[in-house]
């Protein structure tokens, strides 16, 4: 079984292959998780930090105690900007493996709908951009530029149309049949840690997470 990982902020994150490429290499499940919780536009905060330690330990690395991908390493981790490479590097060190950058920059007038374009470019060249956000996909009609439209999703019952702000700890497992573009299944799984992670915030889908706030985190 193929394997990919991309890791996700709600508007930058990690990403997988080109849409071109799935069409020849095919993945037979893929798992996106938002990027971990900011401190400004370029760095993880602590708690953020402390969560991508965590997702590598317990669920994503080498090892992890409730691994998603038992002993098999995954085929590839793919990032779009600069926090979902911060999130995911414990744990492609963790196997040994590069993370693929798709790198968006935060820059001083690229904001809006210019910012938004930019980052939609680099979430088509890497099959990723924004998780998925119902607002933008209305701003860009007849484009691709969410994960929930390049992977299918919006083809299937069951997929939120938007990730919310305030929602960091759920991956999204995607599974395909071979030669179908259109997924097969679609889960949502929470993230529940264990010492010594436990104080991690943890909220149902959408429901208020203020800790973060709390501890000097941007959303």
């Amino acid at each position: 079984m193929r394997i990919r990982l991309l890791s996700k902020l709600l508007m930058t994150c990690l990403v997988s292959l080109t849409f071109q490429e799935l069409a020849v290499a095919q993945p037979a499940r893929i798992i996106i998780a938002r990027h971990a919780e900011k401190l400004d536009p370029y760095a993880l905060c602590e708690m953020g930090t402390q969560r991508s330690q965590a997702l590598a330990e317990q669920y994503l690395g080498r090892g992890a105690s409730q691994s998603l991908f038992g002993v098999k390493s995954p085929d590839a981790i793919f990032a779009i900007g600069l926090h979902p490479i911060e999130t995911s590097t414990p744990t492609a060190q963790s196997w040994g493996m590069p993370v693929t950058a798709y790198t968006v920059l935060p820059t001083k007038g690229e904001k809006g709908r210019a910012g938004d374009a930019l980052e939609n470019q680099r979430t088509q060249q890497a099959e990723h951009d924004h998780i998925a956000k119902a607002k933008l996909e209305q701003e860009f009609p007849g484009e691709k530029v969410t994960l929930r439209q390049l992977l299918h999703l919006d083809q299937i019952a069951g997929v939120p149309d938007t990730w919310p702000n305030t929602t960091y700890d759920y991956f999204w497992i995607i599974d395909y049949a071979a030669g179908n573009p259109v997924p097969i299944k679609f889960q949502m799984v929470r993230q529940v840690f264990a010492p010594p992670f436990e104080d991690l915030p943890v909220n149902n889908w959408g429901e208020p997470e203020p800790s973060h706030v709390a501890a000097g985190c941007l959303k």
